[in-house]
């Protein structure tokens, strides 16, 4: 087949891999076609390369990395470029140091090894995504059309070093999780979508005319905000943005299920006419963290539906691909994210904290707080993602990097136990205190079995006594660990307290007209289980609510209230739990909204209840500030025992 440097074969014919596993259970993907794009993001390689860092391949052979991405499967390398990641002195800002010169050499390779290049511009000088889209240090002060014209003569310059490089360059993604802001232009601001397609068509335009053949595309991210993605689309269309492939962020522990991305691309595909696809994802296959700098995702952070295990996160991938090619209209691939990424060191955080500052082998380093204070200029370190890469610590290949591969075939093995999902217990102190003689195991094809389980060292009577408190009990299932997670409280009276059964029996009443009041699905954001309750208002004094569930039938007695939330943005915010018996207002308890994952409890006590009362729990909120937003979760009332 021939190719251009910013062409696309016709009709490629299916690439055979030599590729078989004897541990890794892989259900056929079908309807695959031979084009359907397996990415992968691998733009920290160099940078980890002269750290230090080699791969090798199943058989312990060092071998260039994207060779081995190649022979499992991967036909695409993405890779992200920052306009200028370096300070005055030529000191990286780190993730990479990915300037164009960086795609480059990495275009060089992944063409040498048979695969395409989708060229990622964030134009920034360094990480873009929905937090924060900052203008390049040599934009900062322009106009929008200064903007526009040196966005454009930017694209060309640099799509053109790769042609003259000889990379085969197959799509370009103009800008990076553009999620209502793009190089320092904000949707919210009058005017602000016309800028930010402004922006995206000029870097289009500089796409068609250098790299014809090639695919554009644009990025958001959380779908699991369907009216965003609805919003996103309508304003790509009304503005005009010349583009062929919507493509999302799809990270399972933050961004919802599966279902609803099908769901929110296929409105994109079918209104408008665009391909689409899944532009990062990733999932961790241990929680161990190599580096010393901390994990992203680490124990916890699994979702329930994937074990933590190589072979969890090669269903994961299988599991994206097949809704991407099977469940989506015009779904033309999917990408991992950074499945190259691993430590550079393993001696200690010092050791490597030289490593990420010499060659920007970890996410940020400290010479990045002259362009991005906030974060990285506090927060600068190492990889954070390395559990989430296809490659262990010392560079060799995980198993389920076939995946890739044998989502094409099908790899059926002995479907054998690959972990022990844990269990969660919530146990009332006047009552019997008894752990569950079976578990369930994650079998290798993603079913769950009971199987036995015998438990370690449980002081049943000492969980009794010890008033209201959690306990992590430890056991062994089928040769595996198994875990319980108990909490000894007083019993609940309120139902779906945690809102994992969805809106039922609570009732919320939206006092003004904001933009978000729903259960949501995200066990990152979630106090107990996986789903709670989510606001967010986009304009200034839009959010104001009640939320709350009415009990019957109490036993007399006295009673505490209490109920948790999260959230952000809020300005000046009046938040309180409330109670009410029989229709009347008796007590309050105020809270607060301040930063993510930071809960704050309301506790309202001493509720006397007599035969016959009706008592109504809840919650009020009302924020003034633009963009707040905050998550509900963990209601209880509970008898005060004399």
């Amino acid at each position: 087949m021939l190719l251009t440097a910013c062409g696309t074969p016709a009709a490629p014919e299916q690439k055979v891999y030599d590729v078989t596993s004897d541990s890794l259970y892989v259900q056929k993907v079908e309807n695959l076609s031979a084009d359907f794009i397996m990415g992968m993001d691998a733009s920290c390689v160099p940078a980890l390369e002269n750290s230090g860092v080699c791969y090798y391949d199943f058989d312990g052979t060092q071998k260039d990395v994207y060779e081995i991405l190649s022979a499992n499967g991967i036909n695409y390398i993405r890779v992200r470029v920052w306009n200028d990641p370096f300070d005055a002195q030529g000191n990286g800002y780190g993730g990479g140091n990915c300037d164009i010169a960086n795609a480059v050499e990495i275009g060089k390779r992944a063409t040498k090894a048979g695969m395409k290049l989708l060229v990622n511009f964030h134009y920034s000088d360094f990480w873009a995504d929905p937090g924060k889209q900052q203008a390049p240090k040599a934009w900062k002060g322009m106009d929008i059309d200064e903007k526009s014209d040196a966005l454009y003569e930017y694209t060309k310059q640099s799509l053109q070093k790769l042609i003259d490089a000889g990379v085969d360059v197959g799509m370009v993604q103009v800008g990076n999780e553009t999620n209502g802001f793009l190089c320092g232009e904000k949707s919210s601001d009058l005017g602000g979508w016309q800028r930010i397609c402004q922006l995206l068509s000029a870097g289009a335009k500089a796409v068609r005319e250098v790299c014809p053949q090639a695919l554009v595309a644009v990025h958001f991210a959380n779908p699991e905000k369907a009216d965003s993605y609805v919003s996103y689309g309508k304003n790509l269309d009304y503005y005009q943005v010349d583009y062929d492939v919507f493509a999302s962020s799809y990270y399972p522990y933050w961004h919802g299920t599966l279902e609803n991305l099908a769901s929110v691309l296929n409105h994109i595909a079918q209104t408008y006419g665009k391909k689409v696809m899944v532009a990062e994802t990733s999932y961790a296959y241990t929680a161990a963290d190599t580096d010393f700098s901390g994990n992203t995702i680490g124990e916890g952070g699994a979702v329930p539906e994937y074990a933590m295990t190589q072979q969890g996160q090669a269903n994961l991938v299988r599991s994206v691909v097949d809704t991407v090619a099977n469940k989506m209209t015009n779904g033309i691939g999917v990408f991992y994210w950074e499945g190259t990424w691993i430590s550079v060191g393993t001696e200690s955080w010092e050791q490597n904290s030289q490593i990420w500052e010499k060659y920007g082998s970890g996410w940020a380093s400290s010479y990045a707080a002259e362009y991005d204070p906030e974060d990285a200029g506090k927060w600068y370190g190492g990889c954070a993602v390395e559990n989430q890469a296809f490659f262990d610590e010392k560079g060799n290949a995980l198993e389920s990097l076939k995946v890739f591969a044998l989502a094409r075939t099908g790899n059926i093995v002995e479907n054998q136990a690959d972990a022990i999902e844990a269990t969660h217990l919530m146990l009332d102190l006047n009552g019997p205190v008894a752990l569950p003689e079976t578990v369930n195991a994650v079998m290798r094809d993603n079913s769950r079995q009971q199987i036995p389980v015998q438990w370690h060292d449980v002081d049943t009577e000492a969980m009794r006594n010890g008033g209201v408190a959690d306990y992590t009990v430890k056991g062994t299932a089928g040769g595996m660990q198994a875990v319980c997670y108990v909490s000894m409280v007083n019993y609940n009276y309120l139902q779906n307290w945690s809102f994992e059964e969805g809106y039922t029996p609570w009732v919320h009443n939206q006092i003004t007209a904001f933009d978000e009041l729903n259960i949501e699905d995200k066990i990152t954001d979630s106090m107990t289980g996986t789903k709670h309750y989510h606001f967010w208002g986009a304009a200034a004094d839009s959010v104001e609510f009640t939320l709350e569930q009415e009990v019957t039938d109490l036993p007399a007695g006295s009673y505490t209230y209490s109920i948790s939330i999260m959230g952000g943005d809020g300005g000046a915010t009046d938040i309180y739990a409330y109670v009410k018996r029989n229709g009347e207002q008796i007590a309050t308890a105020p809270t607060q909204i301040t930063v993510y994952d930071e809960w704050h409890t309301a506790t309202v006590e001493e509720i006397s209840v007599a035969d016959g009362d009706v008592i109504t729990v809840g919650i009020y909120v009302k924020c003034a500030g633009p963009n707040a937003w905050g998550k509900i979760d963990d209601a209880k009332l509970n008898s005060v025992t004399e």
